[in-house]
């Protein structure tokens, strides 16, 4: 998952080249290697500890803990995805495997391919798959055509949305789970393997240590807090930009831009995003590594003020606010239609 290159029209062409020019695409090994020993460093310390702390119920700290760990994982695996740490597909993938399906049970090749596709067409109905109407629905078109659970969520999906990611740790090993067992996925033996060393481990931890109902709302606790981070990772991005449909593409640099929001950075939300604060730069240099998106943002944000290009950015809070407002603005033809 690279840039798409010249060929995305002049527009976008002349600002990679300042980008370029900034020496921002060049790798940052150091930082890279600094960040998988804290974090790695970290969950292992966590693991420690539980061991350590035996069938308590102060083992929900630990829990929590892990939740937000795995949340870090995950991210260093989506910088893996975009060959931000290492330049070969080769070596991305070998390492991304092992950090997401041996670290926190997530598929790397499902995930990967479904998050290509939503880099490629973002916040558009036909070909983004994060937008697809499941349990939620993300325009005015899709809730007219939803039906039941849909319909039932998607009229108060504002009030749905936050509780609903309780749900999204479960739900990213059970589409995990669904990859290996479907034909199609690349290497997906090895994946599977993986998976199942996972899972194993992890279960064989919690009931060797655990009673049986501690280890339990243990395994709640971790999946549920890992999903609420992942959502509060990921809403801020895309949720509530405007959304297109197949006939209504513009070009790259606009439709990388238009589509997504900005999260105004400090060095903690720098740190809990991982950097996909920074969500314009991202999308329009997905290989650019993290620590060099906050650079990038003034450049690309004069850039797109020369052009008339909108830039939206905003606070973490409102971020949130402006996402749910607009899912119960989209929901709104499942209210009347009910009245």
């Amino acid at each position: 998952m690279t840039e798409t290159g010249t060929e995305t029209g002049s527009d976008y062409s002349r600002l990679a080249r300042q980008i370029a020019g900034a020496g921002l695409l060049e790798r940052r090994p150091l930082y890279y290697a600094a960040r998988f020993s804290v974090v790695g460093g970290s969950f292992c310390a966590a693991w420690v500890a539980f061991f350590l702390l035996g069938d308590t119920w102060l083992q929900l700290l630990v829990a929590t803990v892990l939740a937000v760990l795995s949340g870090q994982i995950a991210l260093l695996g989506h910088d893996l995805a975009h060959r931000q740490v290492c330049r070969t597909r080769r070596r991305s993938e070998a390492i991304g495997r092992v950090v997401a399906n041996l670290g926190i049970g997530m598929s790397y090749g499902w995930w990967m391919d479904k998050h290509t596709r939503h880099h490629a067409n973002p916040n558009n109905e036909d070909l983004d798959p994060d937008i697809q109407p499941n349990v939620l629905v993300w325009s005015q078109d899709q809730a007219r055509a939803s039906s039941g659970i849909t319909r039932f969520v998607g009229g108060r999906q504002a009030y749905f949305y936050f509780p609903l990611l309780t749900l999204e740790g479960l739900n990213l090993h059970a589409s995990a789970v669904t990859a290996v067992v479907k034909p199609g996925l690349r290497r997906r033996g090895l994946e599977a393997g993986l998976l199942a060393g996972h899972f194993a481990c992890y279960l064989t931890a919690l009931f060797l240590v655990l009673s049986p109902g501690k280890a339990v709302v243990f395994l709640l606790a971790h999946t549920c807090l890992w999903g609420v981070y992942m959502g509060l990772i990921f809403a801020p991005n895309h949720k509530g930009m405007p959304t297109c449909t197949g006939d209504e593409m513009p070009d790259f640099l606009r439709r990388q831009v238009l589509t997504s929001r900005n999260v105004r950075g400090n060095w903690l939300i720098d740190t809990a995003l991982g950097g996909l604060n920074y969500q314009i730069e991202h999308h329009l240099f997905p290989s650019m590594p993290t620590a060099h998106l906050r650079r990038a943002r003034p450049i690309v944000r004069t850039y797109c003020a020369q052009l008339g290009i909108s830039y939206h950015e905003t606070g973490l809070v409102r971020s949130y606010a402006e996402a749910l407002r607009e899912m119960h603005r989209v929901g709104a033809p499942i209210r009347t239609a009910d009245a």
